[in-house]
């Protein structure tokens, strides 16, 4: 399918509302790409930049400013990148697959969780909490395409989120990490 056609047909795309049932953030459950558990929690008091990602997207060339944001605000912020395969079919690679295009194209040595869906009926529990406001108590949004990110404060609570055209080192992005950064 053509790209552009495939992001005008999630235009619409609205999740039904779902409570998780989990305290916080950090109560839910992720594997890392090498399956894994990543304990959430242990990111607590740092903020938090889930970015769902793709090998072979418009904007993958993202995964370079994702590893400056990881080496440049490492101190106060964990970048997760998170797999999916739902935008066009472009992150049809497994996990060996993945991991490798990151680190051979990009040099990524920051967290990539597991591929998982970020909509629809299979949507992970991660982005039912990010996507929807009786979860994450700020607002309902609805992932367009890849690489929208999503920043989650020092104490757990979503601050905003930013579509794909938003570019990681983006004034929007790093003036909340710029408030408690040493950079």
């Amino acid at each position: 399918m053509n790209p552009f056609k495939a992001f005008i047909a999630t235009m619409g795309n609205k999740n039904e509302s779902f409570k998780v049932d989990v305290e916080s953030i950090y109560d839910i459950s992720i594997n890392g790409l090498s399956g894994a558990p990543i304990d959430l929690f242990d990111f607590k008091g740092k903020y938090i930049i889930f970015v769902n990602v793709a090998s072979k997207c418009g904007f993958t060339p993202q995964y370079k400013d994702l590893q400056k944001l990881h080496e440049v605000y490492g101190d106060v912020l964990q970048v997760i990148g998170v797999p999916c395969n739902q935008f066009g079919n472009q992150e049809p690679g497994n996990a060996n697959e993945i991991e490798n295009f990151c680190q051979v194209n990009y040099g990524v040595d920051f967290l990539i969780t597991e591929k998982i869906d970020v909509k629809g009926k299979h949507q992970h529990p991660l982005y039912t909490w990010l996507t929807q406001k009786v979860n994450n108590g700020v607002k309902d949004s609805s992932v367009k395409w890849n690489f929208q990110k999503y920043l989650v404060d020092p104490k757990g609570n979503l601050i905003d989120y930013y579509f794909s055209t938003t570019i990681p080192m983006s004034s929007k992005i790093v003036k909340h990490l710029k408030e408690n950064s040493y950079v």
